[in-house]
């Protein structure tokens, strides 16, 4: 047993991945640095080891397993090509977007947040684990979408925890290359999500594919991740401005 983040290492073990010591030394480090910002800014309500193994690192690499799975065939290993390019909305303290950058450090990856306390964490954070090909932006969602440096430039989406589903299409669609997709990792009930997404995807491009689901170590809850695939280029009016996806939500 690994005496570095036993849970994590073993967890991932259970999704199809091996973790090296350089990897779990950086997740020691993600997870030392995480407490320490958190005592002075709010980063997350989660910081017990355990629980940050579990519900942080763990609940991010489920959505490892999803990508793997959607490139089954697509990708040499069912790994993301070299350069892949993931954006993640909303990531707050990283997550899912860091995790997955420690397991395939081959993907360029865009962390977005509108918090600028936050973003500061993330450019230290990223820094100090030395990963490269990371970029850091302060922004809301619905302007990063609107960007057209940005616009349609991402291979994958992702989005933890930041909305209801089918904002979570509003925000992250328009990002999305056409044959592209979102990732977006829930629990519980989401069939009323579901249904709305999939009245609301189809406006801005895209089809609600798969659900993956997935039982942590230790819960009883099921974890999911809902694949929305980009199909067609996004509308020029999407996403509306700020405040009004989730004021007036597609779909409903």
């Amino acid at each position: 047993m690994n005496s570095v983040l036993p849970l994590l290492a073993q967890g991932a073990q259970q999704m199809g991945f091996t973790l090296s010591a350089s990897q779990l030394e950086q997740f020691q480090l993600y997870y030392e640095m995480l407490t320490d910002w958190n005592s002075r800014i709010n980063l997350t309500s989660i910081t017990e080891y355990e629980e940050v193994q579990r519900r942080h690192f763990l609940d991010s690499l489920t959505v490892g397993a999803t990508l793997r799975a959607e490139l089954q065939g697509i990708a040499d290993g069912a790994a993301p090509p070299s350069g892949y390019k993931v954006v993640d909305v909303g990531t707050g303290a990283g997550f899912p977007g860091v995790p997955l950058k420690i397991l395939w450090p081959q993907i360029a990856l865009t962390l977005s947040d509108s918090v600028g306390k936050k973003t500061i964490f993330l450019r230290e954070l990223t820094d100090a684990l030395g990963l490269r090909g990371v970029k850091v932006a302060t922004a809301r969602a619905e302007e990063l979408g609107r960007d057209k440096a940005q616009r349609e430039q991402y291979d994958l989406a992702l989005a933890r925890a930041v909305a209801a589903l089918p904002v979570l299409c509003e925000y992250c669609l328009p990002l999305v290359r056409v044959g592209g997709r979102l990732l977006a990792p829930k629990k519980g009930d989401i069939s009323q999500e579901l249904a709305q997404a999939e009245r609301a995807a189809p406006v801005l491009g895209g089809t609600v594919a798969e659900q993956h689901s997935f039982l942590l170590p230790g819960e009883e809850e099921k974890r999911t991740v809902v694949v929305v695939r980009k199909l067609s280029p996004t509308p020029p009016g999407y996403p509306r401005r700020v405040g009004l996806p989730k004021l007036r939500p597609l779909g409903e």
